[in-house]
């Protein structure tokens, strides 16, 4: 089995994250934010044309017929849609963006304001953070136990899956695939994180995924 991961292309949220959606103090409620950034955040010029990028360098990596997945996340969606016309995507929330609960687009300035407890955590400890409110999941638990029943599930399904999700959700895909510990991930994602467009490919053999092919755009 091929299991292709990809991270959704570049959205209006990753391009402006510091003079759009994170505002201070932010314009909306923890679940409405939750709301703007699953349902209606999508895709800049840039992602389109990694998208564009994508339709090409999948039919080298991903094999000309994947079974396709897909979080729940309108960025995901329509990535999935551009750069794989034509096949619709089995939607998912076991792929989805980790949930920030009530936190979802605050400044770190705000957060530790309106709750000073979980500073400490945030700041040293983020893999462990669990973020305020109803839905909020850790890294190390709650996306950690999706990632895994997500593989897990890939029992019996076509030779060839791609699955397309978030940065998050990447983390500890990787931390099941490559059987690596999720603190070890977030490290290395500090010096460098999986670009909007990336791709890793795993190859199933021996009852183990193994890393084979990875690739980004250039644009």
């Amino acid at each position: 089995m091929l299991l292709t991961v990809i991270r959704h292309a570049e959205s209006t949220e990753n391009a402006t994250k510091h003079t759009g959606f994170y505002q201070d103090p932010r314009p909306w409620t923890g679940p409405a934010a939750h709301a703007l950034s699953r349902d209606l955040v999508g895709l800049t010029p840039r992602g389109f044309r990694q998208c564009q990028w994508l339709r090409t360098a999948l039919k080298d990596v991903a094999g000309p017929d994947p079974y396709v997945c897909s979080s729940q996340y309108r960025r995901a969606l329509d990535t999935a849609e551009l750069a794989l016309p034509g096949r619709a995507a089995d939607v998912t929330a076991l792929l989805n963006e980790q949930h920030y609960g009530d936190a979802t687009y605050m400044t770190k300035a705000e957060l530790f304001a309106t709750w000073p407890d979980c500073q400490v955590d945030r700041q040293m400890r983020k893999h462990l953070w669990t973020p305020p409110g109803e839905g909020g999941e850790s890294l190390a638990v709650g996306v950690l136990r999706r990632a895994t029943a997500f593989v897990k599930g890939l029992e019996g399904r076509a030779p060839a899956v791609v699955a397309m999700t978030h940065h998050t959700a990447i983390l500890a895909l990787r931390s099941v695939l490559e059987q690596r510990q999720v603190t070890e991930l977030v490290d290395e994602a500090r010096e460098r994180k999986t670009p909007n467009a990336g791709v890793l490919v795993y190859e199933r053999r021996g009852g183990r995924f193994h890393q084979v092919d990875a690739a980004e755009p250039d644009c």
